[in-house]
């Protein structure tokens, strides 16, 4: 059944951004989404209108209008019915939830009084000139109780995780503080990832990173053949009590980065981090030990703190090469997880101070949630046939 977008429709959206310019974008995605939604409620149906098939599984039921509030204007769409409510465009879906929670978070900053007049412009312009306590409530307890089911969602096998955190400020207790965002990627045995879970704490001690990774495992995760992440204090004794079998690669970018606290003279933190990078590249274990202990002996006289940083530091980041090559360079480092960060940074900042922990879980929650839904039905991030030993 095709799925193509018919002539008319691009012929609209030309016209209107001809006529338009960059004012008529609101329009133009407006009518995209539109004809977006038809196509996909009829690939649904498996017919075309008014189409008789045997292949038809359901009855078209119209349009139901909708408003979507968007950082391009208010989006006035025709949201197509069947007659049964099974189905609903995942177009609206996607991204729904994340504008949603940062809505309820710039809400509740405003009624709460802790606002500025830019988030009481951005309240205005997303919800309306007045928003009430009330209000809040209501939209934080329907998003609340889809998140949670999220977050609580029963977990299976995944041979790799990695682990990260990253801090947002937070009104805690009368004063503004540094929470912590706990976060677990898992690659599952068919090389998809997806987000574990998430949860925002008061600090990154061992205590709250215990309760993170024994949620996990609660909900059911297993078969964890690696675990990736930084040296954090807390998260190592963690790990350590919650899975003790499980090898541990330290994050080789995080271990480069590390390297230069010890370097004592500027003009050597080229030589020293090319010498890393040549430990990480090497073709095999052997021949990255070698090259470690060549590193050692090198900067021995030099720089002593160095050389015994790296001879007790850097084998916690070759653990990767128990792995194919193929795959090596996607678990050496934490990167998938940082670049995860800068987007949840990009989103979390337009609120810039939570008012409270539970607005902080919920934004983030729904950002990951997408996000991970986005790579489940995206490509394969590492190949099946490479994530074996």
């Amino acid at each position: 059944m095709t799925r193509e977008v018919p002539s008319t429709v691009i012929d609209d959206i030309v016209q209107i951004l001809a006529e338009q310019g960059f004012d008529g974008l609101a329009e133009a995605v407006t009518v995209v989404l539109n004809e977006a939604m038809k196509i996909e409620r009829t690939h649904a149906l498996g017919a075309q209108p008014y189409q008789r098939t045997p292949a038809r599984r359901g009855q078209a039921n119209g349009f139901k209008p909708k408003t979507v509030l968007s950082r391009l204007g208010k989006l006035e769409l025709a949201v197509p019915q069947v007659r049964d409510s099974s189905f609903y465009p995942s177009a609206l879906e996607r991204g729904e939830r994340s504008e949603r929670a940062l809505k309820v978070a710039l809400a509740e900053m405003y009624v709460q009084g802790v606002s500025t007049r830019k988030v009481k412009a951005i309240v205005e312009e997303l919800c309306g000139s007045e928003v009430s306590s009330t209000q809040v409530s209501r939209c934080a307890a329907t998003l609340d109780e889809e998140l949670t089911k999220w977050r609580e969602r029963p977990l299976g096998a995944f041979p790799f995780m990695i682990l990260d955190a990253r801090y947002e400020k937070v009104r805690h207790g009368g004063c503004v503080v540094d929470c912590v965002v706990l976060v677990a990627v898992g690659i599952d045995p068919e090389g998809k990832r997806e987000i574990l879970g998430v949860s925002v704490k008061l600090s990154e001690a061992e205590v709250h990173w215990r309760e993170f990774l024994g949620s996990l495992l609660a909900r059911g995760l297993h078969g964890v053949e690696l675990i990736v992440s930084d040296a954090h204090a807390g998260l190592k004794e963690a790990r350590q009590a919650c899975l003790p079998s499980v090898p541990w690669q330290r994050c080789q970018f995080h271990l480069q980065q590390n390297a230069m606290q010890y370097v004592p003279h500027v003009s050597q933190r080229a030589e020293v981090a090319a010498d890393l990078r040549a430990v990480f590249n090497a073709s095999n274990r052997a021949e990255a030990d070698r090259l470690v202990t060549l590193a050692v002996e090198k900067y021995e006289t030099s720089a002593p703190r160095l050389a015994e940083w790296i001879e007790r530091n850097v084998p916690e980041g070759l653990t990767v090469f128990a792995w194919p090559a193929a795959i090596r360079r996607r678990l050496r480092t934490t990167n998938l997880l940082e670049r995860l960060n800068r987007e949840l940074k990009r989103r979390t900042r337009v609120a810039t101070l939570f008012p409270n922990e539970a607005s902080l879980l919920r934004l983030v929650s729904a950002l990951l949630m997408e996000t991970s839904e986005e790579w489940q039905t995206g490509n394969v991030y590492l190949s099946p046939e490479t994530t074996a030993k």
